[in-house]
C-alpha cells in the first residue's frame, strides 16, 4: 500500500472519529438517565405493582377482581414465604399466573421481594389487625355437613340460600369456584372483602367469631359445589 493511500485512510478515519465524538453533543441526544430501564431493572414498588399486580388486585391494592392486598387482616395471617411462593410459581387452574422467572414470568427474585416488602410497608396497617384469626391455611379436614349449617348462620343473609346470590353474590356459581382455589377461599372467610362490605371472622354474621375448624367447615361445603375438574385447586 502507498503512502498517498495510507495517508487518505488515515485522514477518513480521522474525519470519522470527529464527526462521532460530535454525535455526543448533538441537541436532543438523550442521556442514559433518559433511557428506559430494562424489565428485569425495574426496582420501584409503585412500577412494580401496577404492571404487574393492580390488573387483578386493584390500583390502590383493593377493589378488584381478587382478593384485596390492601387488608390488614389479610397480611397479618399469610407469612411471606407463602405469599412468595403465589407470586411466584402461580396457582394453577385459576387466574394467578406464575411471575417468577424461574416459573416462565417476568419477575426477578430481587423483584418479587420488592414487592412483597411494598405490599407490607403500605397497607400492614395495626400491629394487631389479625390478633386471635385462624391460621392462614390449615391441613384439618372440613366437614361439609357441618359447613353447611354454618354457611346458612352466617353467610345465607347476605348470599342467598345455597349460596346463590342475595345482597350478596352468588358462591356457588361453577364460573367462580373453578376459578377460585379452597385457599382463596378459606383467605376470604378470614379476612373478608371489606372494600365490599364483607366482614371478616371475627363478624360474622352469627355474631360470634368463626374458629379455625368453622372456616374450615364452610370451605369444605363451598368446594364440594364445585363442578368436577381434573385440576386440584389445593394451593
Amino acid at each position: 500500500m502507498n503512502a498517498r493511500r495510507l495517508k487518505s485512510l488515515f485522514a477518513i478515519a480521522s474525519l470519522a472519529a470527529i464527526v462521532l465524538a460530535g454525535c455526543d453533543s448533538l441537541p436532543g441526544r438523550p442521556t442514559q438517565a433518559d433511557l428506559p430501564l430494562r424489565p428485569t431493572n425495574v426496582t420501584d414498588f409503585a412500577r412494580l405493582y401496577g404492571e404487574n399486580c393492580a390488573g387483578c388486585h386493584g390500583a390502590d391494592g383493593k377493589s378488584g377482581a381478587a382478593i384485596a392486598m390492601n387488608n390488614p387482616v389479610y397480611l397479618a395471617i399469610v407469612d411471606d414465604a407463602s405469599m412468595r411462593r403465589v407470586i411466584t410459581n402461580g396457582i394453577p387452574g385459576t387466574a394467578m399466573p406464575p411471575f417468577a422467572q424461574s416459573a416462565g414470568g417476568s419477575l426477578t427474585d430481587h423483584q418479587i421481594d420488592l414487592l412483597i416488602a411494598g405490599i407490607r410497608k403500605d397497607w400492614s396497617g395495626a400491629a394487631d389487625a389479625g390478633a386471635g384469626a385462624p391460621p392462614y391455611s390449615s391441613s384439618t379436614q372440613g366437614d361439609s355437613n357441618s359447613g353447611a349449617q354454618l354457611y346458612a348462620t352466617n353467610c345465607q343473609s347476605c348470599h342467598g340460600r345455597d349460596g346463590k346470590g342475595g345482597s350478596g353474590g352468588s358462591v356457588v356459581d361453577p364460573s367462580y369456584l373453578a376459578l377460585v382455589s379452597d385457599q382463596y377461599l378459606r383467605t376470604i372467610v378470614i379476612a373478608g372483602r371489606p372494600e365490599l362490605g364483607h366482614p371478616d371472622w371475627k363478624d360474622a354474621a352469627g355474631g360470634q367469631p368463626l374458629t379455625a375448624q368453622q372456616v374450615s367447615d364452610i370451605v369444605a361445603w363451598l368446594a364440594s359445589k364445585r363442578p368436577a375438574s381434573p385440576l386440584a385447586l389445593s394451593n
